[in-house]
């Protein structure tokens, strides 16, 4: 899946930002240290499903607006999620992937909207939710005609991610998205996953290393 100047399922795919934009300033600092470190697509919420109403829901479309800046004046990509079929085409016109989340796996018909769209959508996979089910989830969009479609499983809490990142990778996965926030301690969701720009650049020169040793044991099979 082209997008951008990388191949998605050919280039190693690193996704990464934080969980949510909550600022130009923010992302904008999220947007040049993902990319210093070598990630080549940036993330940030715009809108933001929570457990609690009373929660931050995100910045909407200026949330999407700041997004887009970010990963125009960085050089990448951006993804973010849609959570309402009505948002669809808003969301289209500044993300160039779309991310249906967890919660979301199974919103048939936002699974409907966005298979109308030619635009990429990673569909993460729900909780609980079986490799049928998450694959019939798949053939919901691509049924609509839009092919582009990648999956992603659901992640984990901060103490964990470098390991289980770099486990997935010699387990054989094409790309990893990782939580970035240049303060997640002030961060208004999901701080308990995010990491640093400086524990994402580490995580990364891991990760270069980790893709090294994979690609010399497949040159061996």
């Amino acid at each position: 899946i082209p997008v951008g100047g990388i191949v998605i399922g050919a280039d190693f795919l690193v996704i990464a930002g934080p969980c949510a934009v909550e600022s130009r300033e923010q992302i904008m600092q999220a947007a040049a240290s993902v990319k210093a470190a070598g990630a080549n697509m940036l993330r940030g919420g715009a809108y933001k499903p929570r457990s609690s109403p009373y929660s931050f829901q995100g910045l909407g479309q200026e949330g999407l607006q700041y997004l887009k800046e970010a990963g125009q004046a960085a050089g990448l990509p951006v993804i973010t999620e849609v959570l309402d079929p009505r948002d669809v085409g808003l969301v289209s016109e500044y993300a160039d992937v779309l991310q249906i989340g967890s919660r979301n796996m199974q919103n048939f018909p936002l699974l409907v909207e966005v298979g109308q769209t030619q635009k990429p959508v990673m569909l993460k996979r729900g909780l609980c939710a079986t490799l049928e089910e998450w694959l019939a989830s798949a053939e919901y969009i691509m049924k609509e005609g839009n092919p582009n479609v990648f999956l992603c499983e659901r992640g984990i809490r901060i103490e964990l991610v470098p390991p289980m990142a770099l486990s997935s990778i010699m387990a054989g996965c094409d790309g990893l998205m990782v939580e970035v926030h240049p303060s997640p301690s002030s961060a208004l969701c999901d701080a308990s996953q995010q990491l640093l720009p400086e524990q994402f650049a580490a995580l990364m020169a891991d990760v270069r290393e980790t893709l090294a040793v994979r690609e010399k044991i497949r040159c061996r099979g």
